[in-house]
């Protein structure tokens, strides 16, 4: 298998458990075989030609609620994995530039160096909450898988990464510190750059800021 199989594409929009059609909330990029390897890139927001979404769909979900998204296949490569929200004043044509903040991680499971797990390891779908404390209105839902398989030289880091398109309802008055995409990233942060393999790491460092989980 290349290096390069993507097998992390993630085209369905998940609604409180309901897998939605492929593409039919999340923008569809021209990238559907290689990662992004550049995290200074804009093509870090929302993957190549993702920058913005007149043909896609928004779907509408309460604050609180369900979501999540659905892979084509099962995860190959070992990594982690993050999901950010931006607030935009239209879902479908926000181009990304507008501040991030986490609301979800997936991590490597580490125990002082004899094993490193990653409980994404053939994965089909990842499902968490839309904070109940975030203002109502269009948002950004943006997913990254970060493989590792290859990360122990510089630009190694492989980042699978797709955008959905959401208007939240029933929020409410929080404003989540946010971060910059591309910028949150560093080529050189340590769970960017790591050699998986050897020696095994005694410890994982998340890339990106903490969650908010208002």
């Amino acid at each position: 298998m290349s290096a390069n199989k993507s097998l992390d594409r993630f085209q369905s929009l998940i609604l409180n458990g309901v897998t939605t059609t492929a593409w039919q909330y999340v923008r569809q990029s021209n990238n559907s075989n290689s990662p992004i390897t550049d995290v200074t890139s804009t093509n870090m927001r929302c993957n190549s030609g993702g920058a913005s979404g007149g043909s896609t769909q928004t779907a509408t979900v309460a604050a609180g609620a369900s979501v999540g998204f659905a892979l084509d296949q099962a995860i190959y490569h070992h990594g982690v994995s993050n999901a950010y929200m931006t607030k935009v004043s239209s879902a479908s044509t926000a181009d990304g530039s507008s501040g991030w903040f986490k609301i979800w991680q997936s991590t490597a499971k580490t125990d002082g160096g004899n094993t490193i797990t990653f409980p994404d390891d053939n994965a089909t779908k990842f499902t968490f909450s839309i904070p109940r404390s975030i203002p109502s209105g269009d948002y950004l839902l943006r997913i990254e898988h970060i493989a590792l398989h290859s990360a122990g030289s510089s630009s190694g880091a492989q980042f699978y990464i797709s955008c959905a398109q959401l208007t939240v309802t029933g929020g409410g008055s929080a404003s989540p510190a946010t971060v910059s995409i591309p910028g949150v990233y560093k080529a050189s942060d340590p769970g960017i750059l790591i050699n998986i393999y050897y020696p095994i790491p005694k410890t994982y460092v998340q890339p990106g800021p903490a969650v908010f989980s208002g």
